[in-house]
């Protein structure tokens, strides 16, 4: 990115301008694809204040590939002039817009399906081969089956992306933030692709966590002669959350305060305002430490088993903003009680379309989740559904089937009034039957209804649809070149890990990692510490295991699982888990989405604890045991980011 932002370097797009572009007025130049701007308040004079102390920080992480078990795949045909698609992707919606502009024919004419996915973790969020599949369906008149091998995965990957970032603040003599300002430079790759969207999230992600005075952030999407980067699970929020919780603690050392009472201090209060000038509610992050706190009194520290090794410990906070976003459903009453929810949302492992969205089906209509049957989704079948990703499925999902519950529900008590010679307020849907409020066990069965309404009225279905609320505002004027200016649906985080660090050799042992997560109502616990536990998982993996180099021709170098160092089973740890339930939401039952969050301070942590073991700066990820050792000899070079400017102003886009 440096060479790409250098004076007089080559163009990678010189025909930008001609682009199309999804929003008008947008900075754009050179080799930024993108820059996404927030200013709030007067941050120079904030910075001018004789009795603030400044603190500057450096940090750069380089890339992580998702490495699903299940590579991207696609079967296509072409039959009567329309093309169906079986394919394993988290977006079909998407897939069938991309195919039929590629293909030149309307939209209705491609069909896509999805099985259930084998893992994707944004890897699968945009249209890959399926529409090189359906040019060969078409050409050649057979059935088309594409799948990559592991190499073809792994080098073609749309990894998460590096990032160069310069972070810097005035703290007030209490330890209050009272200015910041940061860069973030987000390597887009070849194509700008869907790092543009990406760089809104800055503003939620190292924007949010703290209270600010004055802000202003500026991020850059760059092009590079490299491999196009994508979503990754929790998107730039991982790097971000890095980049802020070092930060934080470079403060604390810097001004002498406990890094615990820093966070209690400054963490987001209720009524507190991000970045762009939302304004919060409710108070979480502060309940949430002081969990952490207790957690970690319940199960006592792991210092012990560092033995002869550099023994750290580290917490950190987090907030992330769940997507939204257009969905719809449709529920059918089948004649033995059972449901069909017919939609296009796909389950990719998470269980929010096997457990989390059947279950809130099934309370709303008072049966057992188990007669809740999920249709795989089909664009032919099922309404629009924006995709499943960024922790927005059982939120989304949940929101358009309740929707749809709503009118079924209508329709069944309606017609259980007749049968029964009760007023429909008077009814209520409990364990499979419509019983008489406060008379258990009257009433009659759902099924004897619905052979009633089909005789009479016909077979009861219902349809809802949800898109974003928009009930949250920024402040106008604060934000440019942003996709949205406030979160809907924050969610917060708290990480805690213990580390011990073996100082002959740079290897890290994870001695002990706790978490504390805002989930507004769990209404399948055991399934959310599930993916809390494989998301910090992951995050571990992002923090010291996982490294992506490229070589001399900008191609990615490593090939597949013999050169990509994903965690282990030794490398696992057993999460403790703390469900923090009651913070508000907009979601259906009070849910929020939680798989896409847990993996976000994965990296920052394990950065954290490693730093105060060693007692050394730590600037970059990940840290994997060569780079520990070069900490500890003293020879990994300091990072300053000559590119980026200690002048934001010199850092955008006039």
């Amino acid at each position: 990115m440096a060479e790409a932002l250098a004076p007089g370097a080559p163009l990678l797009h010189p025909d930008w301008q001609s682009y199309e572009c999804i929003v008008d007025g947008v900075a754009r130049g050179g080799n930024i694809a993108w820059e996404a701007k927030v200013v709030r308040g007067d941050v120079d004079a904030a910075f001018a204040r004789p009795d603030v102390t400044i603190v500057e920080s450096c940090f750069r992480v380089g890339r992580q590939s998702h490495f699903p078990f299940e590579p991207r795949g696609a079967v296509a045909s072409h039959e009567d002039g329309r093309f169906h698609i079986i394919t394993s992707t988290q977006v079909p919606w998407t897939v069938r817009a991309v195919t039929a502009r590629v293909m030149g024919v309307h939209s209705s004419l491609v069909r896509v399906t999805v099985p259930p996915v084998g893992g994707a973790f944004g890897l699968k969020f945009d249209a890959s081969i399926e529409p090189m599949a359906a040019i060969l369906a078409r050409k050649t008149g057979r059935t088309v089956s594409l799948v990559n091998s592991r190499e073809d995965e792994t080098t073609t990957c749309l990894c998460r992306e590096n990032a160069d970032i310069r972070i810097r603040s005035a703290i007030g003599p209490d330890g209050e933030i009272v200015g910041r300002e940061a860069v973030v430079l987000m390597d887009a790759g070849a194509y700008g692709g869907e790092q543009i969207f990406l760089s809104t999230m800055t503003a939620h992600t190292l924007g949010a966590s703290y209270r600010l005075g004055a802000v202003r952030l500026s991020s850059r999407v760059v092009y590079t002669n490299t491999p196009p980067n994508g979503a990754f699970r929790s998107c730039n929020g991982a790097y971000n959350a890095f980049a802020l919780e070092r930060h934080t603690d470079e403060i604390c050392e810097r001004i002498g305060m406990d890094r615990m009472e820093f966070r209690k201090r400054n963490v987001l209060r209720d009524g507190d305002r991000g970045a762009t000038g939302q304004v919060f509610e409710g108070d979480v992050l502060g309940p949430m430490l002081d969990r952490m706190e207790a957690l970690r009194a319940r199960s006592g520290t792991q210092e012990h088993r560092a033995g002869g090794r550099l023994y750290g410990r580290a917490t950190t906070v987090g907030t992330w903003n769940i997507f939204v976003g257009p969905s719809s459903a449709t529920v059918n009453l089948n004649s033995d009680g059972s449901v069909t929810l017919v939609t296009a949302s796909v389950e990719i492992g998470s269980g929010s379309i096997t457990q989390g969205v059947p279950q809130i089906v099934a309370a709303n209509l008072g049966i057992h989740p188990s007669k809740v049957i999920v249709k795989a989704a089909d664009t032919d079948a099922a309404g629009y559904d924006m995709g499943t990703g960024g922790g927005r499925t059982v939120v989304s999902m949940g929101a358009a089937a309740t929707a749809a519950c709503a009118v079924v529900r209508e329709k069944l008590l309606e017609t259980a009034s007749e049968l029964l010679q009760t007023p429909p307020e008077d009814l209520v849907l409990r364990e499979g039957r419509v019983q008489i409020k406060g008379r258990p066990g009257s009433g009659t069965t759902i099924e004897t209804v619905i052979a009633r309404a089909e005789q009479t009225k016909g077979p009861i279905s219902g349809s809802g649809a949800f898109t974003a609320p928009g009930t949250a505002k920024g402040m106008p004027g604060c934000a440019a070149g942003h996709f949205f200016d406030a979160m809907d649906l924050p969610v917060f985080i708290v990480h805690e890990s213990e580390v011990a660090v073996d100082p002959e050799t740079g290897e890290v042992e994870v001695l002990a990692y706790r978490v504390v997560q805002d989930v507004g109502r769990a209404i399948n616990p055991r399934a959310v510490r599930g993916q809390i536990q494989g998301a910090v998982v992951q995050g571990i993996g992002y923090g010291i295991h996982e490294q992506v180099t490229l070589g001399p021709d900008g191609g990615i170098e490593q090939t597949g699982f013999e050169t990509y160092h994903l965690p282990l089973a030794q490398d696992a740890v057993q999460v403790e888990i703390d469900l923090f339930e009651g913070a508000p939401s907009c979601g259906p039952m009070g849910t929020k989405g939680i798989a896409e969050v847990a993996i976000m301070n994965g990296g920052a942590t394990m950065a954290c604890a490693i730093a105060d073991a060693i007692g050394l700066k730590v600037q970059q990820l990940p840290l994997t045991a060569p780079r520990v050792m070069a900490l500890i000899d003293g020879i990994e070079p300091v990072l300053d980011h000559p590119h980026i400017s200690r002048r934001w102003s010199d850092n955008i886009l006039k």
